[in-house]
């Protein structure tokens, strides 16, 4: 029963940390070397894709989407989605997909040009080549240069509150368990002591 507990913790920290690693904001330097626009035929993966995806008769969706190759400094490829979030989940209240896309093209300029090679690519999600995610661009800047030191202030302060809020949650779960909760299970366990010492003392008469 104690491996089962173990288990089952293991499992829904692990599920915690996924969903936050998936939806809180991301940050690479990258190389933008093109962009384009490819039709996507949503299957499997189709939770991981921004907006619907399925025809309200049920059949699968298909549509247009932007897409940014780019090269991380360790010369690695990335490629990035460009999809409006819209009022949808994650919270990121985007809207400026095509303006994002045309940056991102003109970065390719400017690269060729000498102006500026590197930019933070601040998106959120996963890259997994099997099931064909892509994390979603969210904005982008110019970077100082490949070695840009980024601090996820956003993050970190998330994870503080979240952390602070969880915490109190925990601290009045405890006194509430200790007031009101633990009496009632005394007392019922004390209510089955006896009777169980009743049941005994029935069976040791002859």
């Amino acid at each position: 029963m104690q491996y089962l507990k173990w288990i089952l913790r293991v499992i829904f920290f692990t599920l915690i940390f996924a969903f936050l690693h998936y939806t809180l904001p991301q940050h690479d330097i990258v190389r933008v070397t093109n962009t384009y626009e490819k039709r996507i035929d949503f299957g499997s993966s189709g939770f991981f894709w921004a907006g619907g995806t399925h025809n309200p008769d049920g059949t699968l969706l298909n549509r247009d989407v932007f897409f940014v190759e780019t090269f991380k400094t360790n010369e690695k490829p990335m490629i990035f989605r460009n999809e409006d979030t819209g009022w949808g989940w994650p919270p990121y209240f985007k809207f400026d997909t095509s303006n994002l896309q045309a940056k991102t093209s003109d970065m390719i300029g400017k690269a060729a040009s000498g102006e500026a090679k590197w930019i933070v690519m601040r998106h959120y999600g996963w890259r997994n080549e099997f099931f064909s995610i892509y994390p979603n661009v969210v904005s982008l800047r110019l970077a100082t240069g490949p070695d840009e030191r980024i601090i996820p202030w956003v993050k970190i302060g998330f994870l503080v509150v979240l952390f602070a809020v969880l915490w109190g949650l925990w601290v009045r779960w405890v006194r509430f368990k200790t007031r009101r909760v633990d009496p009632i299970l005394k007392k019922w366990d004390d209510r089955f002591e006896k009777a169980a010492m009743w049941a005994r003392s029935k069976l040791k008469k002859p």
